[in-house]
């Protein structure tokens, strides 16, 4: 489904991504774990047009999306929520999901907004709520409810339980397996919270330093004996 060969990527310059091969099979979650700085969040860049591709390339379907601008591969069916700035504080929560399917067709975007609330009935609740109002972890579901309204067969999500609640990291982790088990989504979830992460994750990369130390069995690198060590690019 979604796959980068030989990917050498970063900002400008600056280099980031050092010969990062990545691959999420349809229907499965990857989940990519690491210390701050190991360029996760630029691996997800780079697959959406965000960042700068020094060499290398990024494949969905088949198809190579290398350097496509943003919004032409979000038309192919991929779906990003950053870890920031992913909803508009002054908007309500309908009002934003409405603008998130802007592009659909009226009776489609009903159809699509009602999923959301059907998946998060609390954003329902609070449906003509002010965004900005809402907890973090409110927040973050309306983020994906926002993705969810594009009809996506891709999902990638950028630390979207940084700074919640321990309840709310397992609600939202929760949700993740329903996008994957009930939608049957491709999810690519990169996590701070490894261990819940890799609980739910049908493959899992390690990144450290930008370069992949680790790819295979989530259990695996779970049980690994030096996991800390590894997971900090120590050993």
């Amino acid at each position: 489904m979604l796959r980068t060969h030989v990917l050498n990527s970063g900002y400008g310059k600056l280099r980031v991504l050092f010969n990062v091969e990545f691959s999420a099979e349809p229907g499965r979650i990857a989940v990519v774990v690491g210390p701050n700085g190991a360029g996760k969040t630029t691996l997800l860049n780079s697959i959406t047009g965000l960042a700068t591709i020094h060499s290398g390339k990024v494949f969905y379907g088949g198809i190579d999306i290398t350097g496509l601008p943003p919004h032409r591969v979000a038309r192919l069916g991929i779906s990003y929520v950053p870890q920031m700035g992913n909803v508009f504080a002054d908007l309500t929560v309908e009002e934003n999901l409405r603008v998130a399917g802007y592009l659909l067709p009226e009776s489609k975007l009903r159809d699509r907004v009602e999923l959301v609330y059907s998946m998060f009935p609390v954003l329902k609740e609070f449906r003509h709520r002010r965004a900005g109002t809402l907890s973090g972890g409110e927040r973050r579901m309306l983020a994906i409810g926002m993705a969810l309204v594009k009809e996506p067969t891709t999902m990638l999500l950028d630390e979207v339980t940084t700074d919640l609640a321990p309840i709310y990291v397992k609600k939202v982790l929760e949700k993740v397996i329903e996008l994957r088990d009930s939608l049957k989504l491709t999810v690519v979830l990169v996590e701070q919270h490894a261990l819940r992460a890799l609980q739910i994750a049908d493959k899992a990369y390690l990144l450290v330093s930008g370069t992949v130390r680790y790819e295979g069995d989530p259990q695996e690198l779970l049980r690994h004996p030096e996991f800390s060590k590894l997971y900090l690019g120590i050993s």
